[in-house]
């Protein structure tokens, strides 16, 4: 049985559907099971567990024979960077002396050790984690989720501009959830001698123009993109209800991101849902 964290959200349903599609036995971990119901009309088993309690992470793992590991985004109006490192914790210490064949982790691009870049650091402590184990341990680094964007629609349909922090012509590597949720499943699949660092992203890259120009198409509308400086970031991110210190985590992230360019890998692997399809397939179902 296959252990899946996360599939309540994006990445961790498509990791979940894939193995399903594969006729593979599937464990879900939720802390609301009864909002989880939906899974067992695919054919998935349900198991009450939270990422902060490393006792019923470990009673899950311990059904399973691999397992993917996906830690949860932190409330934003509270510390994010020092949740996720006591999450990140809880699901190190619920591995402790498992006999698991192997974990796939998610982790992002521009992973590295540091403070005040909030996942780009905590996601390297994962990392770090799993690589001081016994597990064999396969971890894909996500290029920058095209859910990001989605919060951009009502700006968007409002002001017929795309907010960016990000200079309108600078290319990212970008990737859908579907396709991480894939390459995820392909290496839950694969042999545990398949382990250590992969990069993922998208068919090809794209600028915030690309992504104005995908709007445009979907809403029939000229887009334009408005790029806010540096150094209304912070305020940008409060303004959204962000405490101060989620705000400058966040922010110092975008700005690690853009400063290493993206961490760009020479061969990532490539999924096949393009910006266009995606854009495309969400808002059309709204």
């Amino acid at each position: 049985m296959f252990v899946i964290m996360g599939a309540t959200g994006h990445v961790g349903r498509a990791v979940a559907d894939t193995l399903l599609s594969h006729g593979e036995e599937v464990l879900i971990l939720t802390r609301k099971p009864n909002e989880a119901e939906h899974w067992s009309d695919k054919g998935a088993s349900i198991a009450e567990a939270d990422a902060e309690d490393g006792a019923s992470l470990r009673a899950a793992f311990q059904r399973g024979k691999r397992a993917f590991l996906l830690n949860p985004p932190a409330d934003p109006t509270g510390d994010t960077s020092a949740t996720e490192r006591r999450t990140i914790s809880s699901i190190l210490s619920a591995l402790d002396g498992l006999a698991l064949e192997k974990v796939v982790a998610a982790s992002t691009y521009g992973a590295q050790p540091g403070e005040g870049f909030g996942d780009l650091a905590t996601l390297w402590q994962l990392e770090e984690g799993l690589r001081s184990q016994p597990i064999p341990a396969a971890i894909n680094r996500g290029a920058y989720y095209m859910t990001n964007w989605l919060g951009m629609v009502d700006a968007v349909k409002a002001s017929g501009n795309l907010p960016s922090m990000f200079p309108a012509d600078v290319e990212i590597p970008m990737v859908a959830p579907v396709d991480l949720g894939k390459a995820a499943a392909d290496r839950l699949l694969s042999s545990p001698d398949d382990v250590g660092v992969r990069y993922v992203e998208g068919p090809t890259r794209y600028t915030p123009e690309d992504v104005a120009a995908a709007f445009a198409v979907v809403l029939s509308r000229d887009v334009g993109v408005q790029v806010a400086p540096r150094e209304q970031w912070v305020s940008i991110y409060k303004g959204l209800g962000f405490s101060d210190e989620a705000a400058g985590s966040y922010a110092g992230m975008t700005g690690k991101s853009l400063d290493d360019d993206f961490d760009k890998p020479e061969q990532p692997e490539r999924g096949t849902v393009t910006l266009q399809a995606f854009i495309s397939g969400v808002l059309s179902n709204k």
